[in-house]
């Protein structure tokens, strides 16, 4: 069984924290500090625990914010390698998923100190990443955080360029919001394009995700925005698009297939046969896929599946899955298998009833087919 994710801040892990605080400041409460922070810790999940220890900190720390500076940047560990190496709390220092705590710390209480609270974001994402607690600062500040950031693009360190983009993600998950890059993401834009051709994947990937944030407002913007990148584009700047454009390609948006190279596909002839009619939750969903070329010309295809799931109140919920992206050959027929398993997820409440299985072809519907999914008794 894999490890709780809860499980990267464990109380070994705060109680050696407290003690690089207490290294670094003679009169810090140790054992208080320790003691707190992991009461009823065991319940908490790892958003809690972060949260508990940063609430910790405040009251443990010296009021005067300087002086609080002073003992993070001195805890802190070595800078983590260009291996992403996923380093944590040890003798050298703090780093890894303790920093989350420590940025959260300064994104609350380091108002009154801009510069000071910018050096220690700088910092701390060298150790881990500081993407929650600057976004303080973005919807405070956000023309001044933004100015910093603008000259963090050409940073030496791969973490510090990583943080301008991850760290105005609109959408973050697990972070507050931006409203204001929700509304107008031009500010966003202007910094993803210096950071669009990195040497570093590490930071392209945080800038296709960045933009994939962008996509679930700005449908439209970020096709366009696709077909500019793609001109003369690299293999490194074309892989970053497409994984940028995932959800507008799963969502079927033809703004973007086009774009993309993916045009309306030219079929004439399409079957579905579903060999599972029936099936027991627990088991797959077994189908065959048939489509037969009409033009005299290859043809690139996404093909997605959507399964209209049966909801409590008697309605349908579709959910798209990713299936096969090959080529049509000209006047040939594709067929393809797949096995889709209805099981127990964390995700989804499954009913009993009739159910529905959509194909997409580039963004369009091309067959549909219903199936009964049974629950066992209990």
């Amino acid at each position: 069984m894999a490890e709780p994710f809860k499980n990267l801040l464990t109380k070994k892990i705060i109680a050696t924290m407290a003690a690089h605080f207490q290294n670094q400041w003679s009169e810090f409460d140790n054992k208080g500090f320790v003691r707190t922070a992991t009461n009823n810790f065991e319940s908490l999940e790892l958003k809690a625990r972060t949260e508990r220890i940063t609430e910790t900190m405040i009251d443990y720390f010296p009021a005067d914010f300087e002086h609080a500076a002073k003992i993070i940047l001195a805890s802190l560990g070595p800078p983590l390698a260009d291996d992403l190496s996923a380093d944590s709390v040890d003798a050298d220092g703090i780093a890894g998923w303790a920093i989350m705590p420590l940025a959260h710390y300064v994104g609350l209480r380091g108002h009154n100190h801009f510069d000071l609270s910018m050096t220690l974001f700088k910092e701390m994402t060298q150790r881990a990443s500081a993407e929650f607690g600057i976004r303080f600062f973005i919807l405070v500040e956000p023309n001044k955080t933004l100015a910093v950031l603008k000259t963090w693009t050409t940073d030496d360190n791969q973490h510090v360029r990583r943080l301008v983009s991850e760290g105005i993600r609109p959408r973050l998950p697990w972070a507050m919001r931006l409203p204001i890059f929700i509304e107008d993401p031009a500010p966003v834009i202007d910094l993803l394009e210096q950071l669009k051709d990195d040497k570093s994947e590490y930071v392209r990937r945080s800038v296709a995700n960045n933009l994939n944030d962008i996509a679930k407002d700005h449908p439209d913007l970020v096709a366009q925005i696709a077909a500019q990148w793609l001109h003369e584009a690299s293999k490194e700047r074309t892989k970053l698009i497409k994984h940028a454009c995932r959800t507008l390609i799963k969502s079927g948006h033809k703004k973007t297939l086009a774009v993309l190279g993916f045009k309306p596909a030219r079929i004439k002839q399409t079957s579905i046969d579903i060999s599972t009619p029936t099936v027991v939750f627990g088991d797959a969903l077994q189908f065959t896929l048939s489509i037969c070329s009409d033009i005299k010309q290859d043809q690139a295809v996404i093909i997605d599946y959507i399964i209209h799931h049966q909801k409590a109140n008697g309605t349908t919920s579709p959910k798209v899955f990713k299936w096969r992206t090959t080529t049509l050959v000209a006047n040939k027929t594709l067929t393809i298998t797949k096995k889709h398993a209805l099981k127990k997820i964390t995700t989804r409440v499954y009913y009993p009833g009739l159910h529905r299985l959509e194909i997409m072809v580039n963004g369009v519907s091309v067959a549909k087919a219903d199936f009964q999914l049974l629950m066992p008794a209990t």
